[in-house]
């Protein structure tokens, strides 16, 4: 016997519990499935000082546990555990869950999120935290007037690189290639930089420091003649080699750009499949904030309604 729900909310960042607070309040007694990393993403982080209504900051974990208690406190069920199979070849549509349990929805909010690419080093675990961050804008902040180095040499890895120079008293780019993968006009404001060096041709082998991150271990010219190894003092260390959007059960049914982010109609939450809908990270390649993401919940969840009313 499949249970059968009015709203299923895959994922629970900022996005899936905000959806699962606005779907509660409007009677959709919606079911969320928190997912391999409840709360998401920002769970990884230390302090969030960017999020309105905290105004001396709070730690990631304790934001995401205060969204999850109030999409509780109206009725939400919110369930351990991830869908691991969609069928939407029909309404209502189908899913199964982890533990093998089969349900029918009338709609659909996904909000499964992206990860941050690692280069996967060991200390990268070790210092998570403690000096090594996927998100410039997140945390930026905590290195003003402080020594940092951006891993990558895409566009995002020399945005990031700008706006660290903005705080930061220098900003190290480490970049594998001879030469930046960037937009003609970001390499030139990056090279135009005071304050940016950028280490061609390096790759980190590790990072050290005694209870956070006191410098990388660089390798220069890797498996040339002339290899060199290098050290850097950084007290910060951004990785900006990209985003992975966890939407691979989606792939046979709805559309996605090459990197795997869904594509929306038109701005809207709404995708290709009526009553179907996403938000946060999944389909945000551009600003992959916690608040962007907690708007797109809010926006999937009144879609959602606004379905359900009409048909």
């Amino acid at each position: 016997m499949k249970e059968h729900v009015k709203c299923l909310i895959i994922g629970s960042g900022p996005a899936g519990y905000t959806a699962a607070i606005y779907a509660s309040r409007a009677n959709l007694a919606p079911v969320e499935y928190s997912g391999m990393q409840p709360g998401g993403q920002l769970t990884q982080t230390t302090e969030v000082e960017n999020f309105p209504g905290y105004p001396e900051g709070v730690m990631g974990q304790h934001m995401m546990d205060d969204l999850r208690q109030q999409a509780l406190r109206f009725g939400a069920d919110i369930r351990d555990g991830e869908i691991v199979e969609v069928e939407f070849s029909a309404r209502p549509y189908k899913a199964t869950d982890s533990d093998g349990r089969e349900l029918e929805a009338d709609t659909v909010i996904i909000a499964t999120g992206a990860s941050a690419k690692y280069l996967g080093l060991e200390d990268e675990k070790k210092y998570a935290g403690l000096g090594v961050s996927a998100c410039a804008t997140c945390d930026g902040f905590f290195y003003r007037k402080r020594t940092v180095a951006v891993v990558g040499g895409g566009d995002t890895a020399c945005e990031d690189a700008l706006y660290l120079a903005g705080l930061a008293k220098k900003v190290y780019l480490i970049v594998r290639k001879p030469y930046l993968r960037a937009s003609k006009v970001m390499q030139q404001r990056v090279m135009d930089t005071e304050n940016i060096e950028i280490l061609f041709e390096h790759n980190t082998l590790g990072l050290f420091g005694d209870g956070g991150v006191e410098g990388a271990h660089l390798v220069k010219r890797k498996g040339e003649p002339d290899e060199q190894l290098v050290d850097i003092d950084i007290d910060g260390f951004f990785l900006a080699i990209g985003h992975k959007p966890n939407t691979d059960i989606f792939r046979q049914w709805l559309p996605m750009d090459e990197v795997g982010y869904l594509k929306k109609i038109d701005g809207t939450p709404r995708t290709v499949l009526p009553g179907i809908f996403v938000a946060g990270d999944c389909a945000d390649p551009t600003y992959r904030q916690a608040i962007t993401a907690a708007g797109t919940g809010c926006q999937a969840a009144i879609e959602a309604e606004r379905f359900l009313l009409g048909q």
